[in-house]
């Protein structure tokens, strides 16, 4: 996620209120590093949706998706 570097913080707080969303860390040119863990790729993608018109973001890109289909069973 990318913010404008003075937003960066406040558009952590608002990633961080969104379920299953985690903020990782920040970097001093306003990129959050963020992941997303929901039951279904619906789920995801609507979190993702809302993660891109969340004010301050400026842009949002899914480097990396995983899908487990027995989660239960992946320790």
């Amino acid at each position: 996620v990318h913010a404008h570097p003075t937003n960066a913080t406040a558009v952590a707080q608002r990633l961080a209120a969104l379920p299953g969303v985690e903020v990782h860390g920040i970097s001093p040119e306003g990129k959050l590093i963020v992941t997303i863990e929901s039951d279904d790729d619906d789920s995801t993608l609507a979190t993702y949706t809302r993660i891109g018109q969340l004010e301050g973001v400026l842009a949002a890109a899914m480097i990396y998706n995983q899908t487990e289909s027995e989660p239960e069973k992946e320790i």
